[in-house]
C-alpha cells in the first residue's frame, strides 16, 4: 500500500469517527462519547480508535472542531459571496435558522448543546466550546460593525445589542426545536432577528 493511499484511508477513518461521535454529542453531550463505545459502534479495535486522538479529551474537542465545520461551510461560507456588511450578515442570518430548523445532527446545534455542557466546567474542552463561540460572535460582529461604517445602520446602533439578540434569537429557537418541536419558533427566530437589526 503506497502512503498516500494509506493517508487517505486514514483520513477517511477519522471522518467516519467523528461524524459518529458528532451525532452521539448533539444526543448525549461531549461527555456521552467514548473511544469505547466509538469502537463498538463503528466495529473496530479500542486501539485502532485510540491512534488517531489519544485521549478522550482530544476526541470531545476533534468532535466539536468536526460539527463547527460543517456549521460554518453551511452557514457562512454561502454568505461569502456577498459584501461584508448588512446583506452578508442576513444571509449569515438566514442561514443560521435555516441550520437550526434542519441541523445536520440528530440533537440539533452540537455548539450550543456544548454550550451549556460545559460553560461553567474548566478546561481544555471549554476553552475549545469557548473559541468556537467567539469565532461565530466575531463573525456576525464583524458584520454588524462594517453595516455600521457603511452608513446601513444608524451611527447610534449598538452592535453588542443587537449581537445579544442574534445569539438569543439562535439559542431560543435550537431549545424551541429540540424539546418542542416548535415549528413556529422559526418564524420567531427571523423576526427577533429583524427586530434586533431595526433598532433606533
Amino acid at each position: 500500500m503506497s502512503p498516500r493511499r494509506s493517508a487517505a484511508e486514514a483520513q477517511q477513518t477519522r471522518g467516519r469517527i467523528l461524524s459518529r461521535a458528532a451525532e452521539i454529542a448533539s444526543s448525549e453531550g461531549l461527555e456521552g462519547i467514548t473511544i469505547g463505545r466509538l469502537a463498538e459502534e463503528l466495529e473496530m479495535s479500542k486501539s485502532g480508535v485510540h491512534k488517531h486522538f489519544g485521549t478522550k479529551e482530544t476526541l470531545q474537542i476533534s468532535t466539536l472542531d468536526k460539527a463547527f465545520v460543517d456549521f460554518w461551510h453551511r452557514v457562512v461560507s454561502p454568505a461569502l459571496a456577498f459584501p461584508p456588511g448588512l446583506d452578508r450578515l442576513r444571509v449569515v442570518c438566514a442561514n443560521s435558522v435555516d441550520y437550526l430548523a434542519a441541523p445536520l445532527l440528530p440533537g440539533g446545534c452540537l455548539m450550543t448543546a456544548a454550550l451549556s455542557e460545559f460553560d461553567g466546567r474548566p478546561g481544555a474542552v471549554r476553552d475549545a466550546v469557548a473559541e468556537v463561540w467567539s469565532r461565530w460572535q466575531g463573525q456576525l460582529r464583524s458584520d454588524l460593525v462594517v453595516a455600521v461604517e457603511a452608513g446601513e445602520l444608524p451611527a447610534s446602533f449598538d452592535v453588542e445589542q443587537a449581537l445579544f439578540e442574534i445569539l438569543a434569537a439562535g439559542l431560543g429557537l435550537n431549545a424551541a426545536m429540540q424539546l418542542q418541536h416548535d415549528e413556529a419558533a422559526v418564524g420567531r427566530a427571523r423576526r427577533a432577528i429583524s427586530r434586533a437589526l431595526e433598532q433606533a
